[in-house]
């Protein structure tokens, strides 16, 4: 499979949920593009991004061009082609299709017919639905984590920890994002129930490009570590009401930084469109 793939310059390297992706940082913050512009930055903005061979090419292409969506690196209305991308990868138009089917069911890419396909601007109310589901299920799970814990698998979230403030002080966003994925991961992995983090992982899709924005602007590093001290907290007294607590605060940030973010990036977000009924548990 390696012979198929472009070599392409790999930058920060990171691992999410298994796979190694490279990352090239993001100096600055592209602008929105205008849907059915012509000059596609596909290629710059896929510059600093490399697949790996143990997975299959289509999973690879997803991932790779979901967290160029998610980073910023390619901003709302920026085309895709599929010749482009299978071209750039050297691979057939087959999996470059599939990639680009999962990223819609994510809603993150948009079809416009005879027109093209394109990075979709970010929904307010997506982005409120999914953190909805998420508590959720999230809460669920920590609730039954401060039960089963053990203290080999608290060591490993102390660990993660260190990782969060080492990342916070190098100022490496990518970095603590990477741990902050993990940290929610383990505490799925510490009741056997991984799969209740693969199944929210479409679901936030539109969080976690508010997420990438408003670490800049809205929401800083130290006040996500210290919520995520007071879910270890919880954990480590095995106390599921003061872990459950703590998530559902922490998941509930997002609602706070919502509503600055998308001031301070029009472009990058749909009008929004209120619920009937309010998403607050």
């Amino acid at each position: 499979m390696d012979t198929k793939i472009a070599s392409l310059r790999p930058a920060t390297r990171r691992e999410k949920g298994g796979a190694a992706l490279a990352v090239a940082p993001a100096t600055s913050r592209p602008r929105a593009a205008s849907v059915g512009e012509s000059k596609t930055p596909l290629r710059g903005a896929l510059a600093g991004l490399s697949v790996e061979s143990h997975e299959p090419i289509g999973k690879q292409i997803f991932r790779s061009l979901r967290e160029a969506i998610f980073t910023g690196l390619l901003a709302p209305g920026t085309p895709l082609s599929e010749k482009e991308v299978s071209e750039m990868f050297q691979v057939s138009r087959q999996p470059v299709r599939e990639a680009f089917i999962k990223l819609v069911e994510a809603g993150v890419l948009q079809v416009l017919p005879q027109r093209g396909t394109f990075v979709k601007r970010i929904s307010p109310r997506k982005v409120r639905e999914g953190r909805f589901i998420r508590e959720a299920i999230e809460a669920a799970v920590v609730r039954k984590a401060a039960v089963a814990i053990t203290d080999a698998q608290l060591a490993e979230l102390a660990s993660n920890m260190r990782e969060q403030r080492a990342a916070s002080k190098a100022n490496d966003t990518a970095a603590f994002l990477a741990c902050d994925e993990q940290f929610h991961f383990l505490i799925a992995q510490s009741i056997d129930c991984v799969a209740a983090w693969e199944t929210i992982q479409d679901i936030k899709a539109q969080m976690d490009r508010v997420r990438y924005l408003s670490l800049h602007e809205v929401s800083p590093l130290d006040l996500l570590i210290k919520q995520h001290a007071l879910i270890v907290s919880g954990l480590k007294a095995h106390d599921p009401d003061a872990a459950e607590n703590a998530m559902r605060a922490h998941l509930r940030e997002i609602l706070v930084s919502l509503g600055p973010v998308a001031q301070l990036n029009p472009d990058w977000f749909e009008p929004d469109e209120p619920e009937a009924v309010r998403l607050t548990i």
